[in-house]
């Protein structure tokens, strides 16, 4: 790793480490301690910090108290009890200290440095910085209540370290989520992008399932707060727009041949520019983010802009005689940059749409996320002066498809100058880079299936974004590290189940049925009828990737299939009983008057409640 060298983003920044000790230089230099991201520039001392029972977090002013308190918090969950956050007082052997310190340059922004001995010392330059040093700490403590003595100052490669996840159509769990902003903080990743639906008031008619309510999305947001995550949202346009726009035609771009397009926004029209922006604004009421990311990737695909000769009509209009359809498409995404600039967001793009057949340029400032290989190449967009991110589809998790190559990456070292089509020597111009969980096939995977599969993935892209991509010899021994350090304090596991496999009585609703339960492999139950020997499903209404999205749709008994993940449900402890929670749709059963199961979203009608009864 070279956080001895880089200070931040900043290419070739050098950071002057301090003398080692006499003490420690007379004393055979060993590994540094394990954690991930890895240590390189570890200074060893002579014995060890003890943690104990005695130990006290002094915080030396309000912003280390904040640090302090996020710490002691983790202890206790991580099952050290509860430490005292305490300020004023000198520090005494087996406390830890936490210091904010403003004139430590050295440490760039999110850097700490880490000292180790009688008692242990955490400094940053900002409350960031020093909290990133709390989750080496944990990570230490993680493996034992000894840490062995020594100095570090570790300090990020990158500025974007990230994670984008799409719950744009098939839903995903707050409780995977909220483990995710867990885990990101504790390997010192900074950044979730969220592509989702939040449930709107100014346009209820675009409330079909797969949103998140705002209080749903406060807590979250709250969690990232704490954890030093910014989490930005995004909602993709002018294509993908069908989450959003299927019941609003009048706002879909129409083709030559009079067809409503309901994935595409018509960029041509005032009124749908204004809807777009009203989303942003609805947005700001629950996102503090800094950014705000229009997607602007695919607007065409599947099709081209011969099909809609109204665009290029536009475009002339606007830009004249030489203007070209993409122009019209450039065009939107500068409103967006200006409209967001308004409201004090920044504006991040995919790449895929700027194919150079546009004459006018997108706006100065705009964040490109790299993708795709399309002919503007990365390193012509860092030369116009473009904040690039690497978003290499070599990263991405698709649900029921492609899964990165972890092993792979990490064998060839790969780091974020690597994209899809192009490797670059310098850093400059990169912001970081970001791991792509994606629901294209959304019944393919179950969500606790793909936190098994997204784990190597996160600690490569955290280790390669905040330092050396290849800190162990072999993958095996990078794995093994991961293992060591585990989940983040308050990190649920998620594939228990609270019900034992068995026969079961369930009434609820009026409604009794007689379900023979069995755990799945990856933490789920099926509930297989006692009666029909069939299990309950739900696969009726409208399917969206593959999956019944459309509320009320009917839960059935099917013929029983080990692979069908829309047979898997939660079954999730209530006042009085369970509420049962299909794995995919993450809807929840509700009876009907006339006796019917069927799914819903918990804020659309109330779950049934079932008292559970072995037999």
């Amino acid at each position: 790793m070279a956080w001895s060298r880089v200070i931040g983003a900043v290419a070739g920044l050098v950071l002057l480490v301090a003398p080692v000790p006499a003490a420690a230089q007379t004393q055979k230099a060993g590994p540094p301690p394990v954690t991930v991201p890895a240590l390189s520039n570890w200074a060893p001392g002579e014995g060890s910090y003890a943690f104990a029972r005695s130990t006290r977090i002094v915080a030396r002013d309000q912003e280390s108290r904040e640090v302090a308190g996020t710490l002691a918090d983790d202890l206790r969950a991580a099952g050290r009890g509860t430490v005292p956050v305490v300020r004023d007082v000198a520090p005494r052997t087996g406390d830890i200290v936490v210091d904010v310190d403003p004139s430590a340059a050295r440490l760039g922004a999110e850097g700490y440095e880490l000292r180790a001995g009688a008692r242990l010392t955490i400094t940053g330059r900002t409350d960031t910085g020093a909290f990133y040093g709390t989750r080496t700490l944990l990570q230490l403590l993680a493996q034992g209540d000894r840490v062995p003595a020594g100095r570090t100052v570790d300090v990020p490669e990158y500025k974007e370290r990230g994670v984008g996840v799409c719950a744009c159509y098939v839903h995903i769990s707050t409780e995977w989520l909220e483990n995710l902003v867990r885990d990101m903080a504790y390997q010192k990743l900074n950044q979730l992008l969220l592509e989702l639906k939040v449930k709107s008031e100014a346009h209820p008619e675009a409330n079909t399932w797969g949103y998140y309510t705002k209080d749903e999305i406060r807590r979250i947001v709250a969690l990232g707060e704490k954890y030093h995550v910014e989490i930005i949202p995004e909602i993709n346009s002018p294509g993908h727009m069908d989450p959003w726009i299927e019941n609003r035609p009048d706002l879909q771009l129409t083709d030559s041949d009079g067809v409503k397009q309901p994935s595409r926004l018509d960029v041509t029209q005032q009124a749908a520019f204004d809807y777009y922006t009203s989303l942003i604004d609805e947005y700001a009421q629950v996102f503090p983010a800094t950014s705000w990311h229009m997607g602007a990737d695919e607007y065409m695909l599947g099709s081209d802009f011969a099909k809609y000769p109204q665009v290029l009509a536009y475009a002339r209009q606007k830009y004249g005689a030489d203007a070209t359809p993409q122009d019209a498409f450039i065009d939107f995404v500068n409103r967006v940059h200006a409209y967001a600039a308004t409201k004090g967001k920044k504006l991040r793009i995919w790449n895929d749409g700027l194919t150079g057949a546009n004459t006018v340029p997108v706006t100065a400032g705009t964040t490109v996320e790299h993708w795709l290989n399309v002919a503007v190449k990365p390193s012509e967009l860092i030369a116009q002066g473009y904040p690039v991110m690497n978003a290499s589809y070599s990263l991405y998790l698709v649900r029921g498809g492609f899964h990165s190559d972890t092993k792979g990456l990490y064998d060839q070292s790969w780091d974020p100058r690597g994209f899809e089509g192009e490797k670059l020597t310098s850093r400059t111009g990169i912001t970081g880079a970001k791991i792509s969980l994606w629901p294209d096939n959304g019944r393919g995977e179950t969500e606790n299936e793909v936190a098994v599969l997204l784990d190597p993935a996160l600690r490569h892209i955290a280790q390669a974004t905040w330092g050396s991509p290849h800190p162990d010899a072999t993958y095996a021994e990078f794995t093994a590290r991961a293992r060591a350090v585990g989940h983040a304090p308050g990190w649920r596991d998620l594939t228990r189940v609270p019900l034992a496999d068995g026969t079961y009585t369930f009434r609820g609703g009026g409604v009794t049925r007689d379900l023979q339960v069995a755990r799945t492999p990856d933490g789920y139950v099926t509930l297989k009828s006692a009666t029909s020997g069939r299990c309950l499903e739900t696969r009726s209404g409208k399917l969206t990737l593959n999956v019944p999205l459309e509320p009320g749709s009917a839960v059935t008994e099917e013929t029983c299939a080990a692979s069908n993940t829309l047979q898997r449900w939660v079954p999730v402890p209530a006042p009085g009983g369970y509420e049962l929670v299909n794995a995919i749709t993450r809807m929840a059963v509700h009876v009907t008057d006339d006796g019917h199961l069927v799914q819903y979203p918990p804020d659309q009608r109330t779950p049934a409640v079932w008292q559970v009864t072995a037999r």
